[in-house]
This record gives structure tokens, C-alpha cells and sequence, in this order.
């Protein structure tokens, strides 16, 4: 097991990264004093991973409330919230017990915001099962639920107790899955890690076989570079905003296509093309790194086509995007493989270019 820190002072925590953390009681009884929790979960991780958490808790005398949700990002919004609230207060949850996010990270957003919103404020612990959840939105307080309008407008900043990623969950995630969370750590590598990039241009073929070691070292090191900016930026004034890459086109993509027809991942790889795109025509980098990129996410098996909605309508759900400042648009783009970063100057004519040139054509 490995365990890193997300530096935020009084409220710093631990990532434990390894596998058969499930059974690992003694890394989640010191966040349950109360001998007391609440699990949300959903109708697809449930059936494999809640009888086992609950094993381990219950030997040991904690009372478990368990939620389950349906599965699917359509489903991340407020009338799925309400049933949390129900539940937490029917069962009459105080604010000494925990919920305990177990799920991807539909699940640990969701969970998050209940828990930043019951009672003002009750502990939240994130144990994600999908590797999106592990490398990337279990880490660093982000949470919230979608709006017909907008991904993630409705939300809060709100930081777990502990994560505890079990990378023995992975062992039942589809291809897919597994192929949408390694768009999110090809990401780090982009934005401020050009020795990681290359490693994984060395060693994709062992993610997408799900090598034990190769996926250990590719979500300790992808945490390691979230904690590091999380830890310096935690509300996303500055360098957070760097995370951001590929999402302005790819919560277009997901919302005008509609929540779930595209997985996160998938949006955001056809998004991070869509951004390289623009950084070349824009000269900051060289045909031959938006070339290098857009091989990468072909050998993950990503798309690298975005849906055709129309240029007007990718401009008009960009111009909900939460980084919008004085109306202007805020991008993402690379200045280099391993440096970003964050610009509202980008002449029109070039964006409609990129969103012509990188969609697909019938």
C-alpha cells in the first residue's frame, strides 16, 4: 500500500492506494468513533462491494445505513439527492455519522454534496471502485450534481476524511470504464508532467492489460499530482484550473449529447484533442506534439472525434461553463506536452475552426 497526503492543514488527509483495502478496517475505524456510517452506493457496484465493506465494518460493531442509487450519470441530479436526504433522515443520521461514498465518481459527487449540505456538514469518506473515480474525482473536495443546463453548476467544495482506492475493484470494471478513467491520467501528463507522458506512451499496452504494478504506479502518480495542486489550490483560483483540460468541450459534449450517452472520460479525451487542436492553430504547439497526443488516446481507445452538435450550440453550452469570466469563454490549451494553461483570449474564427475540424462529419 502507498499513502499520500492532500496538504490543506487542519483538514489534510490520506490517499491510500493499494489492493484488498476493503478489508482493511483499521484505515477506516478512526474516522467511525460512533461505531456509525452511512454507505451510498449504487445498483451496480452494490452487489459486488458493499457485502464486503460491510463485513469489514460490522465485525467490529459499526452499524451501517446502506443507500443505493441507480447507476448512471443521468441520475446525478437533485431528485437522486433527495433519496440520500430521505434515507439520512428517516433513519435519523446525526452529525457524527459518515457517509461513506462507494462508487465511481457519479457516487463519490453526489455523496460528497449530501454531505456538505445534511446538517451543514457531516464527515465524508471516499472509497472509489472506477479508475476515473481513483486518479481523478475522489481527490481534492469537488463535489455536486448536474443541471439540465449545465455539468456540475450545483455543487460544493467539500474534502474527505480519507480515500481509500482498492485497486482490486478495477478487477470488475468494463473496458470502457477502465479506457474513460486512463483519459483523465493521460491529462496529468499533459498539464505539468512531461516524464509521465512519455511513460505512458511506454507503457499504455500494460494499463489497457491491467498490469497490477502499471496501474498502482499510474494512480499514485496521478493522486501525487492532483494532491500537489489541490494542496496549493484548493478552490480553483489558479492552478486548479489546470485540471480543466479537455472539460470546457468535453461537459459540452456530455450535456448537449445528453448525461450518460458519452462516459466522462470519452468527452474529455474528444475535448483534449479539440484543446490541442486550438493551441496549434493558435501556434503554441507544433503539429507534430498534436499529433503525439491524439496517438495517445487512440492507443488507450478513446474517441478523438467529437459529436457534431454545431458550432453554435458548442458555443452556447461553453458559455455556461463554470470558469466563464466577464462572459468570456476560459480554455484550457497547451503551451507545450507537460505545460498549460488557462486563457480567455482566443479569436473566434480559430474556435470555429477547431470545433469544424475535430467533429464528426456525416
Amino acid at each position: 500500500m502507498q499513502t499520500l497526503t492532500v496538504g490543506l492543514a487542519e483538514r489534510s488527509y490520506p490517499i491510500h492506494i493499494g489492493t484488498g483495502l476493503l478489508g482493511r478496517h483499521d484505515l477506516l475505524l478512526p474516522y467511525l468513533p460512533h461505531k456509525r456510517a452511512a454507505v451510498v452506493s449504487n445498483t451496480t457496484v452494490a452487489p459486488l462491494y458493499l457485502e464486503s465493506l460491510l463485513g469489514t465494518l460490522g465485525k467490529h460493531g459499526v452499524g451501517i445505513v446502506p443507500i443505493i442509487l441507480p447507476d448512471g450519470e443521468k441520475y446525478k441530479n437533485a431528485e437522486t439527492l433527495g433519496l440520500v436526504y430521505d434515507t439520512l433522515l428517516r433513519e435519523r443520521c446525526e452529525r457524527n455519522t459518515p457517509l461513506i461514498a462507494l462508487g465511481g465518481g457519479v457516487i463519490g459527487d453526489m455523496t460528497g454534496y449530501a454531505a456538505a449540505t445534511y446538517l451543514r456538514g457531516v464527515p465524508f469518506i471516499q472509497i472509489p471502485t472506477t479508475l476515473l473515480a481513483q486518479v481523478d474525482s475522489s481527490v481534492g473536495g469537488k463535489t455536486g450534481i448536474n443541471h439540465p443546463l449545465g455539468k456540475n453548476m450545483v455543487g460544493a467544495f467539500y474534502q474527505p476524511l480519507v480515500v481509500l482506492a482498492d485497486i482490486a475493484t478495477l478487477d470488475t470494471l468494463p473496458d470502457q470504464e477502465l479506457r474513460a478513467g486512463i483519459a483523465e491520467i493521460i491529462k496529468y501528463g499533459l498539464i505539468r508532467d512531461l516524464p509521465f507522458f512519455e511513460w505512458l506512451e511506454q507503457n499504455m499496452e500494460k494499463l489497457l492489460a491491467r498490469d497490477a504494478a502499471a496501474l498502482q504506479y499510474a494512480i499514485a502518480h496521478s493522486c501525487q499530482n492532483k494532491a500537489e495542486i489541490v494542496g496549493a489550490d484548493e478552490r480553483e483560483s489558479g492552478e486548479r484550473a489546470l485540471l480543466n483540460l479537455g472539460h470546457t468541450f468535453g461537459h459540452a459534449i456530455e450535456t448537449g449529447m445528453g448525461y450518460g450517452a458519452w462516459l466522462h472520460g470519452e468527452a474529455v479525451a474528444a475535448g483534449t484533442i479539440m484543446a490541442a487542436d486550438l493551441s496549434r492553430r493558435l501556434g503554441w504547439i507544433s503539429e507534430q506534439d498534436a499529433v503525439r497526443t491524439r496517438r495517445l488516446f487512440e492507443r488507450a481507445g478513446l474517441p478523438v472525434i467529437a459529436p457534431d452538435l454545431g458550432a453554435e450550440k458548442y458555443l452556447q453550452l461553453m458559455g455556461l461553463d463554470k470558469k466563464v469570466v466577464g462572459g468570456k469563454i476560459r480554455f484550457v490549451l497547451l503551451e507545450a506536452i507537460g505545460r498549460a494553461t488557462v486563457t480567455g483570449d482566443v479569436p473566434e474564427e480559430l474556435l470555429r475552426q477547431t470545433l469544424a475540424a475535430c467533429v464528426k462529419h456525416e
